[in-house]
């Protein structure tokens, strides 16, 4: 097929790399669906070498609300480094007078693996689900559209934050939680931004929600993604085009907005169908 892009079916996880009328679709139709809200604390940042130390998960929809909501610390046989234990509060002597992970995971499976899987920052929490219940001879596989990640939604629908961290969210929104850095606490505040965001989402007519859209910043690997190719040329399409960029807070990736890198997909998709039709 010609052009830029091609508009993708609904088996996607929405991510910045898709276009906006695609994700705001996407986000229109979870007004009748179940969530699976999910949030674990973990000895470190990639399994299955740090382990999870606490599990919360919470069930809920837009009509109901909150249906249920289980925790537990979980002993994993592993060091809770100093470090964790500062941001979190969570010692090794609360670890290791848990339940331990094989009695605990298959329980949370019954749980996880019904309604739409939601975390704030999806990649890092979902990972580390596969490898625990792996642990314990149960596979689990969330297909792509059975996944919400509420960072990269809040990317869309507060583009103008500095932050979307959850515990900034959290000070933004007044939610009353408990203590950022616990499960249960996150959990809850994870579940009051996908429902605040989602209601303000079926209240809000397309026009604004794409020119909320637009102001989105990508880095320019999901701009790649958009405009199908290189990263290093689509930084040379978007300069060529007079595209205004900044840089990250790291100053290290390259930053466009959404809005002006889809009008140059579009642009250049129109000239690729006209090639093709000559």
């Amino acid at each position: 097929m010609g052009g830029a892009f091609c508009l993708l079916d609904w088996t996607f996880i929405p991510s910045d790399r898709m276009l906006s009328t695609e994700l705001l679709g996407f986000y229109r139709d979870l007004k009748d669906r179940n969530f699976v809200v999910a949030d674990l604390e973990t000895t470190g940042f990639k399994p299955p070498i740090a382990r999870v130390t606490e599990i919360s998960v919470l069930q809920a929809n837009l009509q109901d609300g909150v249906q249920s909501q289980y925790s537990t610390l979980i002993n994993s046989r592993s060091e809770v480094p100093y470090h964790i234990t500062k941001v979190t509060g969570i010692t090794q002597d609360m670890v290791d007078e848990a339940p331990d992970a094989e009695f605990v995971w298959p329980d949370y499976y019954q749980h996880l693996k019904t309604g739409i899987l939601v975390c704030h920052n999806l990649d890092f929490d979902y990972p580390f689900m596969r490898s625990e219940l792996k642990s314990c001879g149960i596979e689990f596989t969330k297909p792509s559209h059975e996944r919400l990640c509420t960072v990269i939604f809040s990317r869309l629908m507060l583009p103008d934050l500095p932050s979307r961290s959850l515990p900034n969210l959290v000070k933004h929104f007044g939610f009353d939680v408990g203590p950022s850095h616990r499960a249960e606490s996150d959990t809850m505040a994870c579940w009051l931004l996908l429902e605040r965001l989602l209601k303000e989402m079926m209240d809000t007519d397309d026009e604004e929600l794409l020119k909320r859209f637009s102001r989105q910043w990508l880095p320019d690997r999901d701009a790649a993604k958009i405009l199908n190719c290189q990263t290093y040329r689509a930084i040379e399409i978007l300069t060529d085009a007079g595209v205004r960029s900044r840089s990250s807070r790291k100053n290290t990736t390259v930053m466009y907005q959404r809005g002006e890198v889809e009008r140059v997909a579009l642009e250049r998709s129109g000239q690729q169908l006209g090639m093709d039709l000559i």
